[in-house]
């Protein structure tokens, strides 16, 4: 397998855009506009360039590209700390309990509030497969590489990390959690919304959304259906999500409704398995990769999949993947089992 996860460069513009008009709308953090992502590029640039070793508003865009064909197949981005800069909006979802002595009955209402709870976490998101390369290898590849990032750059990383799936939408792209709620408020369709919030921000959410408490037995049958229900094609992303300890904490995405997944960032499966170990030797294994392999600070992190064993005095990996990470003998790698 040739595949190999690195930082985004300005001359992946191109990609960027292609992958963008095939995510079928909702993917808020990949725009199907070339602007929008020549600033996401540029910004990142900027943040892999940052020396300080602290939170920020940092922004880093990865590309898995496929070496033998020298074509980027996939991308992922990882946002060090939401709602630095703009709020990061979320719909609570709560409960109400009230009681009528006349009567003698409890009533639980549920209930929607916009909050901005997970300010300062943060974020993984962006991530976007070409159909054509959807093994479990290569997307497991691209979705944990983000982890080993975080885990080879923690102080730049809040303790609390969250991952938005996007909701469910129908063919045309429509929304009904949308249809239901926050169309209700805007004169625009989810599809233009979402446009509109990808390139420009989420202000006009503050101007325009209520701010008070929404009763779910308002809305109609086909909002509260898909409420904290990921799109059918992001079901194995949850999945994989929940493997590295995410889990659905009540939050969801106020314009499709799509579940908001949050875990302690130790706690990530990947962040707490990682090692770090130093090559011994180069030699070829057999059998299937048995690791994902990482090296590189920043701008260089390099990141695939490997044949790796260690003991306490280093490691032997496969020239493969030493050729894709371009390390050697004496050089340290991180690793986390797959």
């Amino acid at each position: 397998m040739t595949f190999l996860v690195r930082a985004a460069r300005e001359s992946d513009l191109a990609a960027l855009y292609r992958m963008a008009k095939s995510t079928g709308g909702g993917f808020t953090n990949l725009p199907p506009n070339r602007a929008a992502l020549e600033g996401k590029l540029a910004r990142s640039a900027e943040c892999f360039g940052r020396k300080e070793d602290t939170p920020a508003d940092d922004l880093f865009v990865f590309i898995l590209e496929d070496t033998a064909e020298n074509r980027a197949a996939g991308t992922c981005q990882v946002f060090a700390q939401i709602g630095t800069r703009m709020p990061f909006y979320s719909y609570r979802i709560g409960t109400m309990t009230q009681h009528s002595q006349e009567l003698d009955r409890t009533f639980r209402a549920e209930l929607l509030t916009l909050c901005t709870d997970l300010d300062g976490a943060s974020e993984i998101g962006g991530l976007f497969l070409e159909a054509a390369e959807r093994s479990a290898g290569v997307g497991k590849l691209l979705a944990r590489s983000r982890y080993l990032f975080i885990a080879m750059h923690r102080a730049r990383f809040a303790d609390q990390t969250l991952a938005e799936l996007r909701g469910a939408h129908d063919d045309a792209g429509n929304s009904p959690f949308w249809d239901g709620l926050a169309g209700r408020f805007f004169d625009m369709s989810f599809v233009e919304a979402d446009e509109f919030n990808g390139r420009h921000g989420n202000q006009f959410i503050t101007d325009l959304m209520p701010k008070h408490p929404i009763y779910t037995a308002l809305l109609p049958a086909s909002a509260r259906a898909v409420m904290g229900q990921p799109h059918v094609t992001g079901r194995p992303a949850m999945r994989m999500l929940e493997q590295e300890g995410f889990a659905f904490a009540n939050y969801i995405d106020i314009f499709d409704g799509g579940p908001t997944m949050i875990a302690r960032t130790d706690q990530i499966r990947t962040v707490r398995e990682a090692g770090t170990t130093q090559i011994e030797a180069v030699s070829e294994r057999d059998g299937e990769p048995s690791h994902i392999v990482a090296c590189g600070h920043l701008a260089d992190f390099r990141a695939c999949l490997g044949c790796l064993s260690h003991n306490e005095s280093g490691a032997t990996l496969d020239p493969r993947a030493a050729a894709l990470l371009n390390v050697s003998s004496s050089d340290t790698v991180t690793y986390a089992p797959l």
